[in-house]
């Protein structure tokens, strides 16, 4: 048997509760609802009131959540989430509800943007919204449709399903005319470098220590907290990258880039993989999916082909 419906807390003090917890500040809160700051404390205290536990934990000029409070803010964010979707809908129903894919900034810009003109040619209906972010962000808080992962193995939740592996190599404009990398050839180019140190397999001292040139000095070196701008950089002739080959098989097919001659790829243990979100499952959604896969699938034909050559 459900829960009588008498019982529930009132929507509004729901309401405040979750705009509190969302800014983590009352002040802050009262603003987004055009109230008092007052008429918000009421409210929490209200609801503390009628579930009879303590919510949050009042500091000064601070709150935070007691373990109910966090439990509750949980259910009640994703909820109010999708209500406020379906609201929109409503009032609107004209306006059509893009379907939201996160994923990292390179992923994004190197190789989710350039085949959204391919997706929307065929699927003119849907809309699509990118939500570029190197945070691995909440998609039920943040009502995100799908997530492409870039990460292990074991840190992807159930159900999530393998795209692509990510493999590195050398790669340069062709101009720059770039040979085996050894001591003399390092001393003639420029390296291009991914200044983040949280992935060192994509850095060129992990990469140089691995061939036992850790000590000899480029010409130069060009860091980018972007990775997508390394590629960029690259292409205009700027210097030599290490290249993700899942990122950039198009511009190898084309010779837009070109790989460094006799270095071969190393594969790393992260891989790209699609993440649903269950709570946001509609069929335009599952156009999108459908569609990422095949997109992955024709990747992974790509790396395996340059892997055989």
């Amino acid at each position: 048997m459900s829960y009588p419906l008498a019982k529930l807390p009132p929507l509004d003090l729901v309401r405040g509760f979750v705009a509190v917890g969302r800014r983590m500040s009352i002040t802050l809160a009262a603003q987004d609802l055009h109230v008092t700051q007052s008429a918000v404390s009421r409210q929490i205290r209200a609801l503390e009131a009628h579930l009879g536990v303590p919510l949050l934990v009042r500091g000064f000029r601070s709150v935070s959540f007691t373990s109910e409070g966090a439990q509750l803010f949980r259910m009640a964010d994703a909820w109010l989430g999708q209500l406020g979707d379906l609201t929109e809908q409503l009032r609107a129903p004209e306006r059509r509800t893009p379907v939201t894919v996160t994923t990292t900034i390179g992923v994004a810009s190197l190789w989710l943007l350039p085949r959204l003109g391919d997706f929307q040619a065929a699927h003119p209906q849907i809309d699509v919204r990118v939500a570029a972010d190197n945070r691995v962000i909440d998609i039920d808080r943040e009502s995100v449709d799908i997530a492409i992962r870039y990460s292990l193995r074991d840190t992807v939740p159930d159900g999530a399903v393998w795209l692509f592996g990510e493999s590195v190599v050398p790669v340069a404009h062709p101009s720059l005319r770039a040979r085996a990398l050894d001591a003399r050839e390092l001393q003639r180019h420029v390296l291009l470098e991914f200044d983040d140190p949280t992935r060192p397999w994509l850095q060129w001292s992990e990469w140089l220590n691995a061939r036992g040139l850790g000590r000899v000095r480029p010409k130069g070196m060009l860091r980018f907290n972007q990775y997508d701008q390394i590629v960029h950089a690259a292409l205009a002739g700027h210097g030599i990258a290490l290249g993700r080959l899942a990122l950039i098989a198009p511009m190898l097919a084309d010779r837009r880039l070109a790989a460094v001659d006799g270095q071969p790829a190393d594969a790393t243990e992260h891989a790209y993989w699609l993440v649903r979100n269950a709570r946001r499952s509609t069929p335009d959604a599952e156009i999108v999916t459908r569609w990422l896969v095949r997109q992955a699938a024709t990747t992974a034909q790509l790396l395996t082909a340059d892997s055989g050559r």
